[in-house]
C-alpha cells in the first residue's frame, strides 16, 4: 500500500488487476487489518485450536517463511523437537492472514477459515503431510509429487504421474493461492480444499492407498500422533489429515509481481492526464504529488517490467485480447468453468465440469486457472497439450476449437504477430515470489 495525496485528500491506493484500475479504500480495508478477515477472527472466536485457552487472533502476514520453515533444527524431526513446539501457545493461536501487496484487494475472497481456522501448529503439521510419501501406498508418492515447489507446485509433465508410474487424464493444478478457492479440481468435484486434500489419497491413479490405512500409518508415527492429539480434539482421522494439509496450502501465496508494482506508476499518469510526466513541473505546481509520483517510479524500477509486458497488459485487459473476462479478479481468475474448444475433436472428449453437474451447458467446461507465476507452470491446459505460452496465445487468438458448447467469450482476436509477443511479456511479468518452503524436517 502506498499514500497518495490528490487535491488535498489523503487516502490509500490498492492495487486492484482485476478492473485494470486503482480503488481508493481505507488503510483498514486494504488489509491492516481487511474487514473480512477480521470479522472471520472473530467468528473463530478466542478459543484456541483445542479450546482450552483464550487468546486473541493474531494477525499474520502469508508469504512470511515463519509459517513455512519448519520446525526449527536439522534433520528428521524428533518428538522431544515436536514436544517444545506444541508446547509454545503461540503455535495454536488462531491467525487473521494478511495478504501480500498484488493480492489485498482479495481479502474478500478467502473462504473457509472459519470452519478450519489457521494455527502455526496445524500449518507445520500440514506441511509435513504434505511432503511426506508415506501418506501413499508403499511410501511411493506425496503431494509434492505432482504439485511441486521445485516446478510452480505443478508438474512439468502432461499428465499428473501416480503410483506405479500410473498416468492421470489431466494436468497437474497449481497448489498456490488457494486460500481464494471454494471448489478445487478442474472440474469443481470438491466442494473445499479439505474435500481436495483426501481425494488423491485413495485415488487408484494418485497415491493408491485408502484412508483408513492412511489414517492408521499416520498414527503410529509418535511424532504425527503427539501434533495431531494437541491440535484437534479428536485426534488423527482422515479429515484432519485434511484439514492440516489445506492450511498449509492456504498459505503459499505468491508475492507481488513487476505488474503490480507499475500499475500504481501507470494509474497516477492516467490520473493527472498525462501519459508523461513532467517532473520539474510537477514539483513546482503540486510537491506532494510530486513526492508520491517519486515513490511509485522507484518501486516499479525496482521491480522493472519491459515496454513489451506494459503492451501485453493493455491488451489483456482491453477489448482487444478481452482475457480479464475469466482471468479476474487479483488471483485472475472468476473460478468459474469454461468450454475453450481444448480437447474437443477428439473421438471421446473429456467434458469436465459436465460429468459433475450433469448440465449440458457444461460440457467441456473446465475451471479458469490463475495466470498468477504461470510462467513456471506448464505444460497448460487441462489436458496438457499446450507446452508453451506462446501456444496458449496461438490458441486463443484463432477463437478455440469450434464445438456446440464453445464459450460465448470466445472469439478470434486477430492479433498481430507483436501484440501476441506483448501478450506473452505480460503473461510472464505475473510472476512474484513464493513463500520459502521446508521440504524436509519429517518425524521418523
Amino acid at each position: 500500500m502506498v499514500r497518495c495525496s490528490i487535491g488535498f485528500v489523503v487516502v490509500a491506493v490498492v492495487v486492484l488487476p482485476v478492473f485494470n484500475r486503482t480503488q481508493v479504500v481505507s488503510a483498514k480495508d486494504a488489509g491492516f487489518p481487511n474487514s473480512s478477515t477480521q470479522k472471520a477472527a472473530e467468528k473463530i472466536g478466542t478459543a484456541t485450536a483445542t479450546g482450552a485457552a483464550a487468546t486473541t487472533p493474531e494477525q499474520v502476514k502469508l508469504g512470511s517463511p515463519d509459517l513455512t520453515g519448519g520446525i526449527p533444527g536439522r534433520g528428521p524431526v524428533t518428538n522431544a523437537e515436536i514436544k517444545k513446539w506444541l508446547d509454545n501457545p503461540r503455535n495454536h493461536v488462531p491467525l487473521t492472514p494478511i495478504l501480500p501487496y498484488g493480492l489485498v484487494a482479495g481479502a474478500g475472497q478467502i473462504v473457509n477459515l472459519e470452519s478450519n481456522p489457521l494455527t502455526r501448529a496445524k500449518i507445520e503439521l500440514g506441511r509435513q503431510l504434505y511432503f511426506d510419501t508415506r501418506l501413499s501406498k508403499e511410501a511411493k508418492i506425496s503431494c509434492a509429487s505432482c504439485h511441486d515447489p521445485e516446478q510452480g507446485y505443478a508438474k512439468d509433465t502432461q499428465f499428473g504421474l501416480g503410483f506405479g508410474g500410473q498416468l492421470g487424464n489431466r494436468n497437474s493444478p497449481v497448489a498456490y493461492n488457494r486460500i481464494f478457492s471454494k471448489k478445487q479440481f478442474w472440474d469443481g468435484r470438491a466442494e473445499s480444499l479439505e474435500e481436495q486434500a483426501k481425494g488423491p489419497i485413495a485415488n487408484p491413479i494418485e497415491m493408491s492407498n485408502t484412508h483408513d490405512v492412511c489414517v492408521h500409518t499416520v498414527g503410529d508415527i509418535p511424532g504425527y500422533r503427539l501434533q495431531f492429539e494437541k491440535i484437534f480434539p479428536d485426534g488423527v482421522t482422515i479429515d484432519n489429515v485434511a484439514k492440516a494439509i489445506a492450511s498449509f496450502e492456504r498459505v503459499l501465496v505468491t508475492g507481488p509481481s513487476p505488474w503490480d508494482y507499475y500499475l500504481p506508476l501507470r494509474d497516477f499518469k492516467k490520473t493527472i492526464r498525462a501519459d508523461q510526466v513532467n517532473e520539474a513541473q510537477l514539483k513546482a505546481d503540486e510537491p506532494e504529488l510530486y513526492d508520491e509520483y517519486l515513490k511509485l517510479k522507484a518501486a516499479s524500477d525496482t521491480h522493472p517490467i519491459s515496454d513489451s509486458a506494459r503492451r501485453g497488459g493493455e491488451i489483456f485487459f482491453g477489448e482487444k485480447g478481452s482475457c480479464s473476462a475469466c482471468h479476474v479478479g487479483v488471483n485472475f481468475s472468476d473460478e468459474l468453468y469454461h468450454n475453450l474448444g481444448v480437447g474437443m475433436d477428439s473421438a471421446k472428449p473429456d467434458l469436465g465440469r459436465f460429468e459433475i453437474s450433469k448440465d449440458e451447458k457444461d460440457k467441456g467446461a473446465f475451471k479458469t486457472p490463475t495466470v498468477r507465476n504461470i510462467a513456471s507452470t506448464g505444460p497448460y491446459m487441462h489436458d496438457g497439450s499446450q507446452k508453451t505460452l506462446e501456444e496458449v496465445v496461438e490458441w486463443y487468438d484463432k477463437g478455440g476449437h469450434p464445438n456446440p458448447n464453445l464459450d460465448q467469450k470466445i472469439k478470434p482476436l486477430k492479433l498481430t504477430p507483436t501484440e501476441k509477443a506483448d501478450l506473452v511479456a505480460f503473461l510472464k511479468a505475473l510472476h512474484g515470489d513464493l513463500p520459502k518452503v521446508e521440504r524436509g524436517r519429517l518425524p521418523q
